[in-house]
């Protein structure tokens, strides 16, 4: 029986929780906020199976409503979705149940469906008493929103449980439709202090485990039953513990600048080794640094989406061209990275690295491993060996870093308009997040907004084109009648005009800047990847004001590099 042993992810411990070795003294906290149990549909509101109305068992009818709720979804027409909700549906049934539903094609579930669809409609439309009721219930869950950890009161990320329902997952993910069940407080470990006060569990009901780890930064874990992974609720990004942790993350990566070239010459010297594992090793790093490429995981057969790192690459995800595109020695990748986002790209490489590869490619399958020598744990010893607390994420956070400097460098001059400023930020951002493969689909709402702004341009195009006129006409009577007056209107039409100008630039460069990142996800690089120092020095050093770049949220979390960045830092 082939086995494979599930390694640890990088910068994480034993746990699966990131810490930077430090302790906490002591940690206090309210435990989870729970979701509210099922409510039955109302008596008007019914399930039909071919035709016939069905009365469900709570249990049974809970599921269908996470279904029914998605109806208009692309997700609830895939194949793969609907086998495994159904697979799953099936086993929450009474035996009755399982005897008449046997097939999803016969169930109707679109009353259910029309019945959510008129509550949506009714929480749009509350009244402000209404409105200021639901305000103060959730007044009532702040408890559950901080903790106290050294003495000091800290923001809670999210302290919710996730409510049952069924899973997505990104791209076509083989689990996708599976039920995500509902947890338990059996199923939730709690992480504070021995001195502290432990939180109680709901009314008849204990937690699996109480534990006091000072070594980790998460307060509540529980295991989800679809992919069997740990789930935590952790410290707001906004604390100080994250900050100081967010910071040396960012001077790790700022250190491999002053070590990068040794590291280079390192690696190509392992090109021409005589040992394959160091070729191997050598043209694997390299992907790793010009591609940000993530460095693989090892993981179960058949438990998530075929998604591939650089060391468990696959002869079949690359084609060797000798010559592609005018361009020598290209590499053309083809693979499914991580959340099930597709890359590809045609990348020239050095003619060493396209020899070695011929060599890793010689007499193996498309299934077999690129990289057969090495995998992920002798890659981040290899390269910690290199320099303490590098592994492949710190090349990501480097490589991202630098982009970004070097672009808007490029991209930026102080002539420019405040609107001119944050396009050229976004496309050094959007460089960034091609370089990482950040791309998302085009949001369904995109073409109407793109549409509705299109529709102010022409309206402000007709208004400029007016007052163009007027202003025209006010020339011609001044030049025959030099007063005053006619003097003040000229100058007021002359201002009319410049500011309908701005207005109609500013909105072209609005539709420019949405056009450009339809498909690109500039969020995960600016919060994971790029020092925020760059963006608030540049935000100082060109009069751009940084609620501009960073939402308020973003901003609590970069707090410590907005209060310690000059105009002049450099990564």
């Amino acid at each position: 029986v082939k086995t494979k042993t599930l390694e640890i992810p990088e910068g994480r411990n034993k746990e699966g929780c990131s810490h930077d070795g430090k302790k906490w003294k002591t940690l206090e906290h309210k435990g989870p906020l729970f979701p509210p149990e099922y409510e039955p549909l109302p008596e008007n509101v019914s399930f039909y199976y071919n035709g016939e109305h069905v009365q469900l068992s709570p249990a049974t009818e809970e599921v269908a409503t996470f279904y029914a709720k998605m109806l208009e979804h692309e997700y609830t027409t895939k194949e793969v979705f609907q086998k495994n909700f159904f697979a799953d549906w099936r086993e929450e049934m009474t035996d009755e149940e399982r005897g008449l539903i046997r097939s999803l094609s016969k169930c109707d579930f679109r009353e259910i469906h029309q019945y959510f669809l008129d509550q949506a409609e009714k929480r749009k439309a509350m009244t402000k008493e209404e409105k200021r009721q639901k305000e103060a219930q959730k007044l009532l869950t702040e408890e559950y929103s901080f903790c106290t950890l050294d003495g000091h009161r800290e923001k809670i990320g999210n302290f919710r449980v996730e409510p049952p329902g069924l899973f997505r997952g990104r791209g076509e993910h083989p689990k996708m439709g599976k039920l995500k069940k509902r947890i338990q407080p059996e199923d939730i470990t709690i992480n504070c202090s021995k001195d502290s006060k432990i939180p109680a569990p709901p009314a008849g009901h204990r937690w699996k485990k109480v534990q006091h780890d000072d070594t980790v930064t998460w307060l509540v874990s529980w295991v989800e039953n679809v992919q069997g992974s740990i789930k935590y609720i952790m410290l707001n990004p906004s604390s100080k513990l994250k900050g100081e942790k967010d910071w040396q993350k960012y001077e790790i990566a700022r250190k491999l600048k002053l070590k990068v070239d040794a590291i280079r010459s390192e690696y190509r010297r392992d090109w021409k080794s005589r040992e394959m594992k160091k070729r191997q090793r050598g043209v694997a790093i390299y992907f790793i640094d010009k591609l940000a490429l993530r460095a693989g995981n090892e993981k179960e057969e058949g438990e998530t989406a075929d998604t591939v790192g650089c060391c468990s690459l696959r002869v079949e995800h690359i084609t060797l061209h000798e010559q592609l595109d005018g361009l020598e020695h290209v590499v053309e990748f083809d693979f499914l990275g991580k959340d099930s986002i597709r890359y590809y790209n045609k990348v020239p490489v050095e003619k060493r690295v396209l020899k070695n590869l011929k060599l890793f490619m010689e007499n193996k399958n498309p299934d077999d491993d690129l990289f057969d020598r090495i995998n992920t744990t002798y890659l981040n010893k290899t390269l910690q060996d290199s320099m303490k607390g590098l592994t492949a994420k710190v090349f990501r956070t480097y490589n991202a870093s630098t982009t970004l400097q070097d672009q808007l460098n490029r991209l930026t001059s102080s002539d420019m308009s405040v609107e001119e400023k944050i396009l050229a930020y976004n496309r050094a951002n959007r460089a960034v997040a091609i370089l990482c493969n950040h791309q998302r689909a085009a949001p369904k709402t995109f073409e109407k907004s793109m549409q509705n702004l299109q529709e102010k341009i022409e309206l402000k195009e007709k208004l400029l084109e007016t007052a163009k006129k007027e202003l025209k006409e006010a020339k011609n009577q001044y030049r025959q009648n030099k007063t005053d007056k006619l003097k003040k209107l000229v100058e007021q039409k002359e201002k009319v005009v410049e500011r309908l100008k701005e207005q109609l630039k500013k909105l072209r460069l609005q539709m420019t800047d949405r056009e450009e990142n339809k498909v690109i996800a500039l969020g995960t690089s600016k919060l994971n990847y790029l020092d925020p120092r760059i963006s608030v020095a540049w935000c100082k050093k060109f009069g751009v004001p940084i609620e501009k770049i960073y939402n308020k949220t973003q901003r609590d979390k970069f707090a410590w590099a907005i209060d310690m960045t000059d105009e002049d830092f450099q990564f």
